[in-house]
């Protein structure tokens, strides 16, 4: 959902739900705990734009509230003195052995990292486009002049950092996601003479699946690494050599005791689609387990069980609708982790 403006023809791209909607799913996968104890009531806007910006900026202040985090980033650089280690080869090769300038690598203590780098990324991809709310662009402005120390990155959004969350930089998590998805929805920008093109796309697939995931997780009273999303070490066959990536899967251990899939698509009228249901079985079958869930995002099909001929295995379709309120989906998830409860029960009798 989104919309993208070419010269002065502007398309409006509308999810199946409200925006409303859209960013409590975003909010709440963001931080669920905090989503908790504050809430928070979605003012009625009529563009994602318009509606993720104040909570940009409500992220960007509690993480910057004790301060802007400052790490240690190594560098490079040609200087008069010696600072840091020397870099013996650069030194030979590009001066000849003659100083100064050194070639120096040293440790500096900065604000310019990773996770100041990505939100004054995302204020300045914002910054580009069409904002309305002059309080808005206002707060914008402001959080980039107290960034000034830090690097402006031209970020690719199919190559943006990963970052390591620590204790000590948790409190910057929501702010830094909600950027991540900034940049990655802001991703198309072309000047072509004097026409202007941009836009603000974000992928529904993934906001579901971020929502599910995370909701899920907290319902079940799981860590990360026991519930984690799309879990990589699944193989389906003996050689190691075809990856499997499940959505959903529950861990103990080196043991998969659940796996599950999430599809953000409305069921039509002939059906499940054919290739989700594959899918689903090469997951059952490579984590060796005796059944799997299938969820999708949509409330008006009814659930089927498909069991599998030959290989005895069962699979469970069923839906998620995100149509509601906030309180109508968490009763939702939680049916449904009481669900996974029952199906990870059967792979330990």
């Amino acid at each position: 959902m989104g919309a993208v403006e070419i010269g002065s023809l502007a398309v409006q791209i509308s999810p199946k739900i409200p925006v409303g909607n859209v960013l409590f799913l975003i909010s709440y996968a963001l931080d669920p705990s905090r989503w908790r104890k504050t809430g928070f009531e979605f003012a009625e806007r009529d563009s994602l734009l318009e509606a993720v910006i104040p909570g940009f900026v409500h992220q960007v202040r509690q993480a910057f509230r004790p301060g802007l985090l400052q790490g240690y980033r190594t560098q490079e650089e040609s200087l008069s003195t010696v600072r840091g280690r020397i870099r013996i080869g650069d030194q030979i090769r590009r001066r000849h052995g003659i100083s100064p300038p050194v070639e120096v690598r040293y440790d500096d203590f900065t604000e310019d990292i990773d996770v100041n780098r990505l939100i004054k990324a995302a204020i300045h991809r914002l910054s580009r486009l069409r904002i309305r709310s002059s309080t808005s662009r206002s707060a914008l402005c402001s959080y980039d002049v107290a960034l000034a120390q830090v690097t402006t990155m031209p970020y690719d959004a199919r190559r943006l950092p990963e970052i390591q969350w620590t204790r000590l930089n948790q409190h910057y998590r929501p702010a830094v996601e909600l950027a991540s998805l900034i940049l990655r929805a802001t991703t198309f920008e072309h000047h072509d003479g004097s026409i202007r093109s941009t836009g603000f796309l974000v992928d529904m697939n993934q906001v579901f699946e971020n929502f599910a995931v995370v909701a899920l997780r907290d319902a079940l009273g799981l860590r990360e690494e026991e519930f984690p999303q799309g879990d990589k070490r699944l193989r389906l066959d003996l050689a190691h050599s075809v990856k499997l990536k499940p959505d959903l899967s529950w861990w103990e251990g080196g043991t998969c005791r659940f796996v599950g899939d999430l599809k953000y698509k409305r069921i039509g009228e002939h059906g499940i689609h054919h290739p989700d249901i594959y899918q689903l079985l090469s997951y059952v079958i490579a984590a060796d387990l005796p059944s799997g869930l299938l969820i999708y995002a949509a409330g008006e099909a009814d659930e089927a069980i498909h069991d599998i001929i030959h290989v005895g295995r069962r699979l469970v379709v069923t839906t998620l609708d995100v149509g509601g309120s906030p309180g109508e989906i968490l009763g939702q998830v939680g049916a449904l982790a009481g669900r996974i409860s029952t199906l990870r029960s059967t792979t330990l009798v």
